[in-house]
């Protein structure tokens, strides 16, 4: 986790002031998310039992990572709901508060002072030119201003927007450079869940969403 001073930071024309926090160096991997999505945190005896109280996910529509890479890889294709609950499920396994950054504390420390762009996005971020198709590990492009990797780029990042509702935050590695930046954002359409033979459709898993992940905000 990265501290993060406060600050203030224009949004669309709003200034919105912003406290310190912690925020997640990179985005959540599947190194810790498969301990929440999978109970890997209960004993056999727990499982059996049925003792676990916490949601959990259900089982993913095919390979949770799409056969990009599982191991130092960020987490992907979950909903808003399943990002959120993670969040829930790690505050009462530290004692300590996690939760989405809202939109203003995810571009406030991932522009870490920059007032444009990377102007060689390859630099900074896997997106559509270099990112062969696929996720790529984390941590491996170049860290900005206060220590985070991957803001742009690799995987969207689930943040609360300023209205309050779910957003999609910085562009993905399916993303021509033009869709990669601090203010680039997206909603959720139905087309995120077009093969999701479910009805209704998952509220864990996105079947056609392997671009959106998140990375946690832990408060002071």
């Amino acid at each position: 986790m990265i501290q993060i001073p406060a600050g203030t930071i224009s949004i669309r024309g709003k200034e919105v002031a912003v406290m310190p926090f912690w925020i997640g160096e990179t985005e959540v991997t599947w190194d810790v998310f498969d301990i929440y999505a999978y109970r890997m945190d209960l004993t056999p005896d727990q499982n059996a039992m049925g003792v676990d109280a916490q949601s959990r996910p259900s089982k993913p529509y095919g390979a949770a990572d799409r056969g990009y890479g599982h191991a130092g890889y960020a987490a992907l294709g979950m909903t808003f709901h399943a990002a959120e609950s993670f969040c829930v499920w790690l505050s009462k396994k530290t004692g300590q508060k996690y939760r989405l950054p809202t939109e203003a504390e995810w571009e406030y420390a991932a522009r870490a002072g920059a007032t444009t762009d990377p102007e060689k996005l390859d630099d900074w971020a896997w997106y559509w030119t270099n990112a062969d198709d696929k996720a790529q590990p984390v941590g491996k492009k170049q860290v900005n201003g206060w220590g985070l990797f991957d803001v742009l780029g690799n995987v969207m990042e689930w943040v609360v927007g300023l209205d309050g509702k779910p957003v999609a935050a910085g562009g993905s590695f399916m993303d021509k450079k033009k869709d990669v930046g601090f203010a680039v954002r997206q909603t959720q359409t139905p087309k995120w869940q077009d093969r999701d033979a479910q009805r209704p459709r998952s509220k864990w898993w996105l079947s056609d969403g392997p671009f959106v992940g998140f990375r946690v905000v832990r408060e002071n």
